[in-house]
């Protein structure tokens, strides 16, 4: 490692410590699904604040002028607003920029009323805009008249002052910080309160190594993507690790949850990713398609697994109509599989984690699963991921890999499940287990307990069942033992315990020898010992 990589990685790690430790301020009685929401708002708002001054005094450089100064002259006002919006998505006025919000605390004229103010002026000042859409409602779930902040004004004031003075002392400007700390600093937030909420942060995390595997899959040999989408976005990160892996032109999602479709476009903002660059939608996938006819070069999801849909009339929806069965009531993985499939362009390629029912459960998910094999020749290979690796479930998953412009009919199995360092609370993958999954995908060549090329024959010998320890054999033969070793040591083991017994009882005999009134306790030793 470079001493400018050990330096990013240094400045990274110093700032998710810092900030985690400022997060710790706001736990109070509120558990991690609440007061993240302060947390990563204010951030966000200090990001959007640093952006708009940033921007204004680069406009301003040429005319000796602050921005403070500039806003209250009639003569520049109008056009220095429409240029920061046009150019943004939305602007700040100088009296609401986190700066000053900060003098404002330090000189005591700080209240919370004037942090709610200024929140919603941002998004005030998106109406009629093209970014309306992707600002509305982004500070919904920072309550700031909640009482888990304190029960009057001055209380709440004060502890949000606290927090914020704290973040204050953070240099987020792009000269102190390295390109994408502050993203993936906020990213390691959304990580940890996912940690801390426990059950409830599946809804909205995919462990980073499990995106990376599937970012790493659906870029291969692609330097360039047009659009990528995720039809359960959750915080969005899986989208970003896309973004990693290849240039993304534009980032399409869906999100059933308010809360962590709001996550999801502050993590796409923070990252650097403009509002004319992603086009995401706050609604139930299955039931409410935004994204209707439009296909992706690539499509990426972890959905909830095994969750509740509505089927009925399901059939005459373009989306599962040509597999003559809907995926059951209670279990919507296919249905989520078969909408994905929908949305890929033909040249396209997906990869979706779910649990393994999906591999072998029969009735209409069998039918599904054999249609899209047997008709579609759509699946291209089944990965077995360890157990443990998610918050709020311990079930082992299988990323399974799709494309539609398969020439041949085989299917790469590969046994991934010993493959993890074992945590505290969740079993993690290194970047050299990931890697040598992404690298074994795209060799797809058989490797002794780990991967193996199935036959469409094979497949069909197994009535199309995909559980993985029918086509990759990891069972370890037992080393053979040494009867006659065996049978020697038990005899060298029985001799050892006679020799103990006879030193014992004479030992005991001459303890007797000197007090008689031993006598008795002896027979009973004795006794014990079979004599």
């Amino acid at each position: 490692m470079t001493e400018t990589h050990i330096t990013q990685a240094q400045q990274q790690a110093d700032l998710q410590k810092r900030l985690w430790a400022i997060a710790n301020d706001l736990r109070g009685n509120m558990d991690a699904s609440e007061y993240r929401n302060y947390m990563l708002g204010l951030i966000f708002y200090r990001f959007l604040s640093g952006k708009v001054e940033d921007y204004a005094h680069e406009l301003l450089a040429n005319d000796e002028v602050s921005f403070t100064e500039a806003y209250a002259n009639a003569d520049y006002q109008a056009g220095l607003k429409q240029e920061i919006v046009d150019t943004l998505g939305f602007f700040i006025e100088p009296q609401y920029l986190y700066s000053t919000l900060v003098k404002d605390i330090q000189a005591g004229n700080f209240d919370i009323e004037k942090l709610q103010t200024a929140v919603n002026a941002v998004q005030d000042s998106t109406i009629g805009k093209d970014s309306q859409d992707d600002f509305k409602g982004l500070f919904a779930d920072m309550d700031l008249n909640s009482n888990r902040l304190g029960s009057t004004i001055a209380q709440r004031s004060e502890l949000m002052a606290k927090v914020m003075l704290n973040l204050a002392d953070i240099p987020f400007d792009a000269d102190s910080l390295q390109i994408d700390a502050l993203g993936d600093a906020y990213e390691y937030l959304i990580g940890q309160f996912a940690a801390s909420a426990g059950k409830k942060a599946g809804e909205f995390y995919t462990p980073q190594q499990v995106s990376k595997i599937l970012a790493g899959i659906v870029t291969l040999g692609r330097d360039r993507l047009d659009s990528v989408y995720d039809p359960t976005m959750g915080s969005g990160s899986l989208l970003l690790r896309v973004g990693d892996s290849a240039q993304v032109a534009e980032y399409y999602g869906q999100e059933l949850n308010g809360t962590t479709y709001n996550l999801a476009r502050m993590n796409l903002l923070m990252h650097g990713v403009n509002y004319a660059r992603f086009d995401v939608y706050n609604g139930d996938t299955l039931e409410d398609d935004h994204y209707r006819d439009q296909t992706f070069d690539a499509v990426v999801a972890n959905p909830p697994y095994s969750a509740h849909w509505t089927p009925d009339g399901k059939l005459e929806d373009e989306r599962f109509r040509k597999y003559g069965k809907t995926a059951p009531k209670s279990k919507a993985d296919f249905a989520f599989v078969e909408h994905m499939l929908y949305h890929l362009k033909a040249d396209g390629t997906m990869a979706v984690v779910l649990p393994h029912g999906v591999l072998f459960r029969g009735a209409a998910e069998g039918v599904i699963r054999r249609y899209m094999i047997e008709q579609d020749n759509v699946l291209d290979a089944v990965i077995g991921l360890p157990a443990n690796l998610f918050y709020g479930t311990s079930i082992p998953t299988a990323i399974l890999v799709f494309k539609k412009n398969r020439t041949n009919k085989d299917i790469l199995f590969i046994d991934a499940s010993k493959e993890f360092e074992k945590g505290k609370n969740q079993n993690n993958l290194t970047d050299k287990q990931v890697e040598k999954i992404v690298q074994t995908y795209q060799n797809r060549q058989d490797i002794d307990k780990f991967a193996h090329v199935a036959t469409y024959d094979e497949v069909v010998e197994n009535d199309f069942n995909l559980n993985i320890p029918r086509y990759v054999d990891t069972f370890e033969e037992e080393p053979p033992v040494d009867v006659d070793q065996l049978v020697a040591d038990i005899q060298q083991t029985n001799r050892e315990l006679e020799q103990s017994k006879a030193e014992f009882s004479k030992m005991l005999g001459d303890l007797v020898g000197q007090n008689p009134d031993a006598q008795q306790q002896l027979t009973k030793i004795k006794e014990l010992f079979g004599k």
